[in-house]
């Protein structure tokens, strides 16, 4: 994953062009989106390690975003050690929702945030621009923008909440995702996430220029396997950039 660096308010999305002989601009297409993968809350990442490997050799996956049983910070930095080479290995940026100490010594090329703003702020004056900042938990616009303006190198939205009133998580309206990515991929510079919550939304979500789909539960429960599961995500978000 990468980010231009741009601040989001005030730094509207450019259309790119390119010049002919004659002097005419003509629209490049925009490239194409890019899959992340989001795992569930790990203990043992040992576990989980061939399904991993597995997702990310069937096709190119930009990034995963780990996520971690609560512990105390050695006990996650050593679990963060003891998965990062399957992963970094495989051309996959590592991003770790843990804090910067734990990504910092963990080796992980960045941190996944809930939005707050001092947070994202403190993370990226430690963090660039050598390992990079995501930021979900995104209940507004306002909050979107405002992690653009502190630096962070992508939003992400539709992600997984978990409930206060009962274990597990929960999703916003998919309807509400698109929109959201929608508004944002048309305006903004830095990278937009959008997540699917199953395969059959992963070209809604490429039709609107997300520039990176994140996939969870539909890759890791794939009644085919994890690397089917990316197979098809892969052509779809061929059929979403076609349309």
């Amino acid at each position: 994953m990468s980010s231009k660096r741009k601040p989001a308010r005030g730094a509207p999305r450019q259309p790119a062009a390119s010049r002919h002989a004659g002097g005419a601009a003509a629209a490049v297409p925009p490239a194409p989106s890019q899959i992340v993968l989001v795992t569930p809350p790990l203990g043992d990442p040992a576990l989980f390690e061939d399904r991993i490997v597995s997702a990310l050799d069937a096709g190119p996956v930009a990034a995963v975003i780990l996520r971690f049983e609560p512990a105390d910070d050695r006990t996650l930095i050593n679990r963060l050690k003891q998965i990062a080479p399957a992963i970094q290995s495989r051309g996959a940026a590592l991003m770790v929702a843990a804090s910067v100490d734990v990504a910092v010594r963990g080796g992980a090329d960045g941190v996944h945030l809930a939005f707050d703003r001092a947070g994202v702020e403190e993370a990226v004056s430690r963090l660039s621009p050598d390992r990079m900042v995501g930021v979900a938990g995104l209940r507004s616009r306002d909050d979107a923008m405002a992690s653009g303006e502190c630096g962070c190198d992508y939003v992400m939205f539709g992600e997984p909440a978990v409930t206060r009133r009962a274990e597990g998580e929960a999703l916003p309206p998919f309807a509400a995702v698109v929109d959201r990515v929608a508004w944002w991929a048309e305006l903004f510079e830095v990278p937009v996430v959008g997540y699917a919550p199953d395969l059959d939304s992963v070209k809604a979500l490429a039709a609107v220029q997300a520039d990176f789909i994140a996939l969870g539960d539909a890759v890791w429960d794939h009644a085919d396997g994890p690397a089917a599961a990316v197979s098809l995500a892969l052509a779809s978000i061929g059929q979403g950039a076609a349309a």
